[in-house]
């Protein structure tokens, strides 16, 4: 059983890592045959905490992204979710004017269809007020896609058809 867990590290101030954690969202990732769940929680430096744990999922890497718009319809192919959250931005970390805040590296899933992935975001925060909150008045969601983000593409990296999706709510 192979697992890849990726992750970075990012250097926080002792004084803002000894501070009271911040919001926390959650969100039930489902898509056929696959089901999984992912958490955000916000540092006391602002950064987002992402933890996504799936199962389920076809080998190999995949897209994974904030959308814009809080729903999850599988009928539509989980179109409902809308596009990227983008603010204005351009899609990748390899394009001008990118990344949208709701990029994120792509997701490894194994041959036994795991996914665990850990890592961190800036560009949104999980609180109730602010321009660049998450979850706004139409909420948001993460979406799972077909194929490897190529981190250039515009409006969505070439990630193919959206595989899961799950609709981030508040967690108290």
């Amino acid at each position: 059983m192979k697992r890849i867990v990726l992750s970075c590290v990012l250097v926080i101030p002792l004084a803002a890592a000894q501070a009271a954690e911040g919001d926390t969202a959650t969100a039930e990732l489902k898509g056929e045959g696959i089901v999984g769940n992912v958490e955000m929680r916000e540092a006391a430096s602002g950064v987002v905490h992402v933890i996504v744990s799936a199962k389920g999922v076809p080998e190999g890497p995949h897209g994974f992204h904030v959308h814009e718009t809080g729903a999850c319809d599988p009928g539509s192919g989980f179109e409902s979710a809308g596009g990227h959250l983008a603010r204005g931005e351009q899609h990748g970390i390899k394009a001008e004017g990118g990344p949208h805040p709701g990029d994120f590296p792509n997701v490894h899933a194994g041959s036994d269809g795991v996914v665990e992935a850990e890592f961190f975001t800036r560009g949104f925060n999980l609180g109730q007020d602010g321009e660049e909150r998450l979850l706004d008045q139409d909420g948001a969601a993460v979406v799972l896609h077909a194929k490897a983000d190529d981190y250039t593409s515009q409006p969505s990296g070439e990630a193919g058809d959206r595989l899961a999706c799950g609709v981030l709510e508040p967690k108290p």
